[in-house]
């Protein structure tokens, strides 16, 4: 995964953790996890705060993990407002 210029502009890195979940990092730090999930027969990004936990994804589906996954960062930020 490449990380999103929205994202690197901001100090933000995206790691692989996983077959099937990213890491976005922020300032060196674990902020958000991203996890490609089964859903309707397709795929969503369900987005954690690593903090405290919250879920901030919307429940958008896609018909792929790699859609789903650029999906979720997409959802990741309208909901920062970046």
């Amino acid at each position: 995964m490449i990380t999103p210029d929205w994202l690197a502009a901001r100090g933000g890195l995206v790691k692989e953790f996983g077959d099937r979940s990213w890491v976005v990092m922020v300032d060196g730090q674990p902020a958000y996890r991203l996890d490609a999930l089964p859903a309707k027969g397709q795929f969503t990004s369900a987005i954690t705060q690593t903090n405290n936990g919250k879920r901030l994804d919307t429940g958008r589906v896609d018909p792929t993990i790699e859609a789903a996954m650029a999906g979720g960062l997409e959802e990741l930020r309208a909901e920062l407002g970046w």
